[in-house]
């Protein structure tokens, strides 16, 4: 692809949208940065008409605010039903969405409102990419605040395979690139990290690190549909999925030092 496309990405300040920004911007695209805090909202669809024009490609990374089933699937029905309909008017060639390994066996909750996310996009008059990633090696802190009561984090009994979100942020530019190398009738490209890891086993590894006044304790809560699908392996990825690096130590290493350089 030529240097100089207007590429625009949702979710643009976002945990893989600032990647995704950084990446293209050292490729030399002209980069349209999609979020509130620009003015433009893919929900309301306040400031994306302007914002598409003369946009080839759109690199979806946006997130809704909240994990609930209801409210994520308003966002998500939302923002596909604009980027569609607005894209297409604006002549956008492609879209390009980042989505959850394991969203198609979910009976509820917010990767049940990925999925709907997911066909509202392909019904959509836009040809639409999709890549599902493992969690990101940022997610687990979050898991681990997430399950903090007093000086105890309560984390699900599961198997992860993280992945950095670099990693898939350069996917997703490299799918945005050869659009025609995806077969939309083949099973949707996943991406995780280089090996399957316990999470209680990154959850203590994060807190040494941090040097945090934690214990950290497995439990099993079957009743909510994303601790069922980490239990159960439903977010590990498949045979032919695509392995990125660093692990989830490195990174953790990466993260220190940068810290520590920031600081000094």
């Amino acid at each position: 692809m030529q240097t100089g496309t207007r590429i625009a990405v949702t979710g643009a300040t976002g945990r893989v949208g600032r990647h995704v920004v950084d990446a293209l911007h050292e490729d030399g695209q002209h980069v349209v940065p999609i979020s509130r805090s620009t003015g433009v909202d893919v929900v309301t669809a306040n400031g994306l008409a302007a914002a598409l024009e003369g946009v080839e490609i759109v690199i979806d990374t946006a997130t809704g605010p909240s994990p609930d089933e209801a409210e994520a699937t308003e966002f998500f029905t939302a923002s596909a039903r604009n980027l569609s309909e607005l894209g297409e008017r604006a002549g956008v060639k492609t879209i390009v969405l980042v989505s959850i390994i394991g969203i198609d066996t979910f009976n509820g909750g917010y990767g049940a409102a990925k999925l709907v996310q997911e066909r509202a996009l392909f019904a959509g008059p836009v040809p639409t990419r999709i890549l599902r990633a493992s969690q990101f090696h940022e997610f687990i802190p979050q898991l681990v605040e997430w399950g903090r009561t007093g000086d105890v984090s309560y984390v699900p009994v599961s198997q992860v395979q993280p992945v950095g979100a670099r990693s898939v942020a350069e996917a997703l530019v490299a799918m945005a690139y050869e659009p025609s190398a995806w077969d939309p009738a083949g099973p949707i490209p996943e991406i995780a990290g280089p090996r399957a890891e316990r999470l209680v086993d990154l959850a203590r590894m994060y807190i040494a690190a941090s040097e945090l006044e934690l214990r950290v304790e497995e439990v099993s809560n079957q009743a909510d549909p994303t601790t069922a699908a980490l239990e159960d392996g439903s977010l590990l990825p498949g045979p032919d999925a695509m392995l990125a690096g660093p692990t989830f130590a490195e990174w953790l290493e990466a993260v220190r030092e940068e810290v520590a350089s920031n600081a000094a």
